[in-house]
């Protein structure tokens, strides 16, 4: 009876520790460098890393998205529909042309510079060495940008150049067919063969890419003292000069220093 009883004792003392271990939670380790210098660790164990201060994903992908697609069927309509809307505008306009006269420019970034395209607008230097009014220029077909400024002697002299061929073949017709002002062009002119486009007239031609060969001995002989060298030595001579004073001046010491 007595070892019986103590048999019972002993099942139920392990089953009362068996549950205390189960709804005990086991405690973490204090050693850990990481707990200890982080302690966002202990509620983002288990969670996923979620960065930036953005909305959170809460996506619904229930939506009948195939009758919600953009079709676009009318696009040959909507071509001819252009096509129409640009003659009309050019038939308006006649006998002007239908585009403005634009600069040439460079893209920016050392990438794209060697491309040339049409800008927005001839700048005001431009202008006043072409001899045009800024107030005249948009009315005869020149657009004209106020905030553009040149930056190179090429790019000016390439512009005012293209406005002064563009001025000598402009034709202005009179306001009034029996009334000609001064600036208006003469009888023969207006006769003459008109386009409907500038960029068609004066176009912009890109420069050639290709590459040539040359041989060695058309080069130019090298000088003795180039660019490359002369740029090098001043700044060796910049940067040694303390160095070399204070070598100087150490031997000056050492010698009166023997005498």
């Amino acid at each position: 009876m007595i070892s019986g009883w103590s048999n019972k004792q002993n099942i139920l003392a392990k089953g009362l520790q068996h549950l205390e271990n189960f709804h005990t939670p086991k405690p973490r380790s204090t050693t850990d460098d990481d707990t200890l210098n982080n302690p966002r660790l202990d509620h983002q164990a288990d969670t996923m890393a979620i960065k930036h201060n953005n909305q959170l994903p809460n996506n619904h992908f229930r939506k009948d998205w195939q009758r919600r697609v953009r079709c676009h069927f009318d696009q040959p309509g909507k071509k001819l529909r252009r096509r129409n809307a640009r003659q009309v505008k050019a038939a308006a306009l006649a006998p002007r042309p239908v585009d403005k006269l634009r600069p040439i420019v460079r893209c920016p970034t050392i990438k794209y510079n060697r491309r040339a395209r049409a800008g927005r607008g001839f700048s005001l230097a431009e202008l006043k060495a072409a001899g045009i009014s800024r107030r005249v220029a948009p009315t005869i077909g020149i657009s004209v940008d106020w905030r553009r400024a040149n930056i190179s002697e090429e790019g000016l002299a390439t512009n005012v150049a293209r406005l002064k061929e563009y001025k000598t073949r402009l034709i202005v017709f009179p306001r009034k067919s029996n009334k000609a002002k001064t600036g208006d062009s003469s009888k023969e002119d207006l006769a003459a063969e008109i386009v409907s486009t500038i960029s068609s007239a004066l176009p912009i031609v890109a420069a050639d890419k290709t590459i040539q060969e040359i041989n060695s001995k058309d080069m130019p002989a090298a000088q003795e003292d180039g660019a490359y060298r002369t740029l090098r030595m001043a700044r060796a001579n910049k940067k040694n000069e303390g160095k070399r004073q204070k070598r100087a001046s150490a031997k000056a010491e050492a010698e009166q220093s023997k005498k």
